[in-house]
């Protein structure tokens, strides 16, 4: 997926080398960038290297103190974001009101805890098989009986495929996330207001993909800033981290609660961003690996990223997916390709063909002075698009009409 940010750098007159470590993703991005079996026999030749994943803050720590430029994690950012108890303590060290939270490697010990202190909450995985975001649970039921019922039934086959589990106390609200670029010592302004539509169908039904869409702009600032990503300002600066990071959030009249950290690119959240930054996406990223100080270059008003994806995606068969590997991606205007973004394709006989294993094909960007010119946009530029079976939601941006008039009288925007 970031291989359209690598796209893009390139497009703009600079040399892109990129490495992709997962052996069923190998194909993607074939004849479009220039592909490495080795990335460190190239660090000597790049200006900036970029880790576009956690799990990276190791070798990336190990290359700043080298000199070299790099954009990504560091151990800290890291288990921020891939431990949820450390990201949980971290913010409520730093003086964020949090959601109590309890975590269980038991299921009976669980269902005992439910049981004796009724309400409604929602389950969380810690750590799952192959990384599957799907299996998450939010409670409806004030007295938790459904949350008691589903796990009752699942615990033997959810036993296998994580290592521990988290109940957050639910709390009704707007769900935001608050993200800002970091360039080693503090948030480089506007920052990023984004609200994410993670579930697969419109109406917010189906399986948790990860981001189906999502609308943002962008802020200098305001208490949503001021309550989340401004209280780890220090801390980020103490590790120097440099790199996106995120903070997704529900709020409401009571407060602003913190629920999970992002200490990388999101996607298709960068996309977003890249319709939204007015500059050179590379000059932009350099200036941020070298520590400078500088406003970033934004568009007014607002902007609409959307999936564009085909089965089995979100979930993983190499059998279903054969169906549709190789598929040409066309455009009924071969020469209409703003805001078309790639996700896993390649160039092979002068067409982008799917590639890779997930089915998450293309993201599609727009935006305007308002919310519903946004989404005209978007949703005009997804018509230019032909592909087998393609599907993507309807309604990205459209919650925004409810919840900016609550965010308006709680008085955060």
């Amino acid at each position: 997926m970031s291989g359209d940010l690598a796209w893009q750098i390139k497009r703009e007159g600079h040399e892109v080398k990129i490495y992709i470590e997962d052996e069923a993703d190998r194909d993607v991005c074939d004849g479009i960038l220039d592909k490495v079996k080795n990335w460190e026999d190239f660090i000597d030749w790049a200006d900036i290297i970029i880790f576009d994943d956690t799990g990276f803050g190791v070798v990336a720590e190990r290359l700043r103190k080298k000199g070299k430029l790099v954009i990504g994690g560091t151990i800290y950012t890291d288990k921020t974001e891939e431990d949820r108890e450390f990201g949980q303590e971290e913010m409520k060290s730093c003086g964020m009101n949090i959601l109590p939270y309890h975590n269980f490697n038991d299921f009976d010990l669980a269902l005992d805890f439910l049981k004796n202190n009724p309400g409604r909450y929602v389950f969380k995985p810690n750590k799952v098989l192959n990384d599957d975001k799907t299996i998450l649970f939010i409670g409806e039921e004030e007295d938790g009986k459904d949350l008691i019922e589903v796990i009752g039934h699942n615990k033997k086959n959810w036993a296998k495929k994580m290592n521990g589990f988290q109940l957050q106390k639910f709390i009704a609200g707007v769900e935001v996330a608050i993200g800002g670029f970091f360039n080693g010592s503090k948030f480089i302004y506007p920052i990023n207001i984004n609200f994410e539509h993670k579930k697969l169908f419109p109406g917010e039904r189906g399986p948790f993909t990860g981001d189906m869409g999502s609308l943002m702009y962008w802020n200098n600032s305001s208490a949503l800033f001021q309550s989340t990503l401004a209280k780890m300002e220090s801390i980020l600066a103490k590790h120097k981290y440099f790199g996106y990071f995120d903070i997704n959030c529900i709020v409401n009249g009571r407060g602003i609660y913190p629920l999970e950290i992002t200490a990388r690119f999101g996607y298709p959240t960068i996309s977003g961003q890249m319709e939204g930054i007015i500059e050179p996406i590379g000059d932009f990223l350099y200036k941020l690996a070298k520590g400078q100080d500088f406003e970033i270059k934004t568009k007014k008003g607002f902007q609409i990223a959307v999936v564009i994806a085909v089965p089995p995606y979100p979930f993983y068969s190499q059998e279903i997916f054969s169906i549709y590997k190789d598929s040409s991606v066309l455009f009924r205007n071969s020469n209409a390709m703003e805001g078309i973004h790639l996700g896993d394709v390649k160039i092979a006989d002068g067409d982008f063909k799917l590639a890779g294993e997930s089915g998450y094909a293309l993201i599609v960007t727009g935006s305007g002075i308002t919310v519903e010119e946004a989404r005209k946009q978007t949703y005009n530029r997804i018509k230019n698009i032909r592909l087998q079976d393609m599907f993507y939601r309807v309604d990205i941006g459209n919650r925004w009409f409810h919840d900016s008039d609550k965010l308006q009288s709680w008085g955060y925007i």
